[in-house]
């Protein structure tokens, strides 16, 4: 029977507690969006982008993240956006109380002014620095979902998270990427699961 020596118990129990560490933080595949079979995505030709409902305690964050969207969906060049000033007129002229979340009521209404094939609402959840010990990093996290004017119904929904602290930011302690980056990044995530 062979003996374990303080120092090999001590090494055993590192190595235990990291590849216990590794499994927890290997992430379990979930889907983060949805795509309605039934819908022929071509057809839409004119999107209005509604205002994004803000949870975080940034007081722009949900303008912020609309305007890098609405730019980097326009840079696509698939689709027609209407300008948000058309938007917040026609937002304006329905009285919608909470554009944010509008009902179906309220879409109908504002289509009819927009001419609006289809609209894209939003949720910004997280958004700004998050701390962990001595390290901090940006992170975002939202989610949008697109409801389309002639079948009345959401026909897709995308959500992301990026940046955060990561294993690397930890051993190195790094700050992590730029909050413009970080949102960049979330919104070419969402992007690639539109399109």
């Amino acid at each position: 029977m062979i003996k374990l020596t303080k120092v090999s118990r001590i090494s055993r129990f590192f190595l235990t507690l990291l590849l216990l560490s590794l499994t927890a933080c290997a992430s379990s595949k979930f889907v983060s969006s949805y795509r309605d079979p039934n819908m022929d995505f071509a057809a839409l030709h004119t999107i209005a982008v509604m205002p994004f409902a803000n949870l975080t305690r940034e007081q722009q964050a949900a303008d912020r993240v609309r305007d890098t969207f609405i730019n980097s969906l326009l840079s696509t060049g698939a689709i027609y956006i209407i300008p948000t000033g058309e938007v917040a007129r026609g937002i304006s002229r329905s009285n919608i109380a909470h554009p944010e979340e509008p009902s179906l009521e309220e879409f109908a209404k504002i289509a009819g002014i927009l001419n609006a094939d289809a609209f894209i609402t939003g949720v910004v959840r997280e958004y700004g620095a998050v701390r962990s010990g001595s390290n901090t990093a940006n992170i975002i996290s939202l989610s949008m979902q697109m409801f389309d004017v002639e079948s009345k119904k959401i026909v897709w929904t995308g959500s992301s998270t990026k940046g955060g602290i990561s294993m690397k930011d930890r051993l190195l302690g790094s700050g992590g990427y730029p909050m413009n980056d970080v949102t960049e990044m979330a919104i070419n995530d969402i992007l690639n699961q539109l399109f």
